[in-house]
């Protein structure tokens, strides 16, 4: 991967010059992708999240939005204190940091924002991991399946003994393949923070919160087991296999 940057005007792209030939606003512009046929869907969620078929490979476009109270005051726009430590530039940088550890993220491929005076909106292509779902879409499909709960705690472990503290570890954030190898996405505002376990518990315990909401009335208390098998898997390491 060969991460490169390019200014022009109020634009600052971030880019893998590997992948990306060409960086510029349109690859950011959700009008240029379907005018191009390249828009395959849209994800569910509160924020905006396009899947594309690129001439670098099938990519995710995301753009970033407030939730919450803060909507009300902006939906995209947040404030500006330099390129490099807005939200889309933060969020690439980690995941190629990730990546190079070989740890199961997509690949980044580029990420702009642009500045308007004090403010600044943003946007991020990533790869598109082939054949996964969501773990809150296997729920009931996978709730009996104890290797793929031990999986999920694995993985989680191998990304707590590297020091990353995800700043939303629900279940839609955690990719299952096909083959039942576990991903995690969306690492906006995450951060690495070696050794912190409070922290490392607290994404546990938001992770089961997300759980607990999903979770099918029918199911009864199979929750509990389930849990336990991540747990089991969380405490055997997440070495790396």
């Amino acid at each position: 991967m060969k991460a490169r940057t390019h200014k022009q005007d109020d634009l600052y792209i971030v880019y893998d010059a590997d992948r990306v030939r060409h960086p510029g606003a349109n690859l950011f512009d959700p009008e240029y992708w379907e005018k191009q046929n390249a828009v395959t869907g849209k994800a569910r969620g509160r924020g905006c999240a396009w899947f594309l078929d690129t001439d670098f490979g099938a990519a995710v476009l995301k753009q970033y939005l407030r939730g919450g109270w803060a909507a009300r005051v902006s939906r995209d726009r947040y404030v500006f204190s330099g390129f490099e430590r807005t939200r889309p530039v933060m969020e690439f940088r980690m995941l190629e940091k990730l990546g190079g550890e070989e740890l199961p993220v997509p690949q980044p491929l580029a990420a702009m924002c642009r500045r308007d005076g004090g403010f600044y909106s943003g946007w991020i292509l990533t790869q598109r991991i082939p054949c996964v779902e969501p773990l809150a879409e296997q729920v009931a499909a996978r709730e009996g399946d104890r290797e793929i709960w031990r999986a999920v705690g694995a993985c989680i472990r191998r990304f707590h003994r590297f020091g990353l503290v995800h700043a939303d570890l629900n279940a839609r954030n955690i990719l299952v393949d096909e083959a039942g190898v576990i991903h995690l996405i969306d690492f906006d505002r995450s951060r690495i923070s070696p050794g912190n376990e409070r922290a490392f518990e607290a994404n546990l315990l938001r992770l089961r919160r997300s759980l607990e909401k999903i979770w099918p009335e029918s199911f009864g208390t199979d929750l509990e087991s389930c849990w336990f098998q991540l747990g089991e898997g969380y405490a055997a390491g997440g070495r790396k296999p």
